[in-house]
């Protein structure tokens, strides 16, 4: 018997596990694929305070972005704090944007127009400005989740940790009603707690435990070009439009600018999100979109081949804020998931708070904004 059972080993319950066990607990990681199979696996490895509005998920991004640094000597995930630079096409975008720095109270530095190309030299001409953030960092998601997992495992007097893979959760146990364990394809495992860690499927396996989570799916396409000889871009950078479509509520397609390099040579180009269900189907006419607002922004990309694309499913709630901590309608389990595009920057935050939660210890940030039943009081 596990003191935790943690459902999903993405990035978000590779940190719940690897925090746990470094509480002195003893973790079983179940899922039913490969680890980093769902949502991890595809993402861009974001470690973002930039694109945060002031509140409770802008102080769970400051505490996880502290934790990602203090994780990176571990190595293995290609930690790279090379910071983010939002840009503005226009004069009245770039004071905006100075003004949601000066609220955000995080480290900042306003560029004006002729400055850009000091941090960016093959940016495009004509923009307004922008705003520097150096917290702001990258990880290879699927390294991070794997790296998480194996130190976590490594045993210096703290707890121990177990993976156990292809193991689809069909149902919970329970004694009374507290939530002991789950029932799996592999058989039951018994636990005092059980973590719902399942990302975009974090909905599903609550629905097992007689709870209503409405995370849904938010699909969004990345496009990887050939690696370059020489590095293009520097930072991680994106367009204000970026911060717009993170907050928006629009279940329509969205895109914006997002590019960024990888220590392997290739860029990344994103951003999109639509509401289309578990569609993975590949849309060419959204990647078309996305190399031509890229090509805006790095007009030298137009001489880059583009040689993949791939897509994933954001874990979406309706208020933009992940679900963390007890769920009291269901004692015994615990929820980690609904991040949307923030899963890999948020990870550590939220395995760190959840570890804290379970063991029996007072949390460092209030967790009440992130309560899984916040939903069904809303709709009171």
């Amino acid at each position: 018997m596990s003191d935790v059972i943690v459902v999903g080993a993405g990035v978000v319950g590779a940190a719940c596990a690897y925090y746990c066990a470094r509480a002195g607990l003893d973790v079983t990681v179940i899922d039913r694929g490969p680890v980093a199979g769902g949502t991890t696996g595809s993402g861009e490895g974001n470690v973002l305070v930039s694109d945060k509005e002031p509140g409770p998920e802008l102080d769970l991004a400051v505490l996880s972005n502290r934790l990602w640094r203090s994780l990176a000597p571990h190595g293995g995930f290609e930690f790279e704090p090379k910071g983010g630079l939002v840009v503005a096409e226009t004069d009245d975008v770039r004071r905006r944007l100075g003004e949601l720095a000066a609220k955000q109270g995080v480290e900042h530095a306003l560029v004006p127009a002729g400055e850009l190309r000091d941090y960016e030299p093959h940016l495009a001409e004509g923009l307004a400005g922008g705003v520097f953030y150096p917290q702001d960092a990258q990880v290879q998601p699927m390294l991070a989740a794997a790296a998480l997992l194996k130190h976590g495992a490594e045993r210096f007097g703290h707890g121990t940790l177990r993976l156990r893979l292809g193991a689809t959760v069909t149902g919970f146990l329970r004694s009374g009603e507290r939530v002991t364990g789950v029932r799996t394809s592999q058989g039951d495992v018994l636990g005092g707690a059980v973590v719902n860690a399942a990302g975009t499927w974090g909905g599903e396996v609550a629905a097992l435990a007689g709870v209503d989570l409405p995370v849904l799916p938010r699909r969004g396409f990345i496009l990887v070009t050939e690696p370059l000889r020489e590095p293009l871009v520097r930072h991680k950078v994106y367009t204000a439009a970026y911060v717009t479509n993170v907050a928006s509520d629009s279940a329509g397609l969205e895109t914006s600018a997002v590019v960024e390099g990888t220590p392997a040579g290739t860029v990344l180009i994103g951003a999109s999100r639509e509401r289309v269900g578990f569609d993975r189907t590949t849309s060419v006419p959204v990647l078309a979109r996305l190399a031509a607002q890229a090509v805006a922004l790095f007009p030298a990309l137009r001489e880059v081949r583009a040689i993949r694309s791939y897509c994933g499913f954001r874990p979406y709630c309706p208020d933009h804020l992940p679900v963390i901590g007890a769920d009291p309608r269901a004692p015994g389990l615990h929820h980690a998931c609904g991040h949307e595009g923030a899963g890999i920057g948020l990870a550590p935050a939220t395995g760190h708070l959840l570890a804290q939660v379970l063991s029996g210890e007072r949390p460092d940030l209030d967790l009440s904004p992130f309560r899984p039943d916040r939903f069904a009081q809303e709709a009171l």
